[in-house]
């Protein structure tokens, strides 16, 4: 059976999320996993409703969320990070699917951004192994 995968996607900071998609994308084809839609948001902020729409697909098999929020000169990176992780879990346990948290930061700086680009590899791996491991 090969795990079919949703992409959330954000544009934000869209030369790092490009790079992660793409690391992303290879893995998930190194585990025999398929991307089987992607839904591009704003930001990290605007991810659970389209987590929701690819949960409610019968043929997705869990959601890897793509981000990164980087450190502003306000706590704001801290507020969008926490808000959106919260509602990712909760919309997992509500449709009982995995939701791999793909989202780099808060509190980093471009470079540190740059640095953690395999945080999207890593939510492959986690999304693949608890599809697997809850059968």
């Amino acid at each position: 059976m090969t795990i079919k995968l949703g992409f959330v996607v954000a544009e934000f900071n869209r030369d790092i999320t490009y790079m992660m998609e793409i690391e992303a994308r290879e893995h998930a084809g190194f585990l025999d996993a398929e991307v089987a839609d992607t839904i591009y948001v704003p930001g990290a902020y605007d991810m659970p409703l389209a987590i929701k729409k690819l949960l409610e697909q019968s043929e997705i098999d869990a959601v890897v969320t793509i981000g990164c929020v980087i450190e502003g000169a306000t706590q704001h990176d801290e507020i969008v990070v926490q808000h959106a992780a919260r509602k990712i879990i909760d919309l997992s346990l509500e449709f009982g699917k995995p939701v791999a948290l793909g989202i780099s930061g808060p509190g980093m700086t471009r470079m540190e951004a740059t640095e953690r680009i395999d945080y999207a590899k890593r939510a492959v791996e986690s999304a693949v192994k608890m599809v697997q491991r809850l059968g």
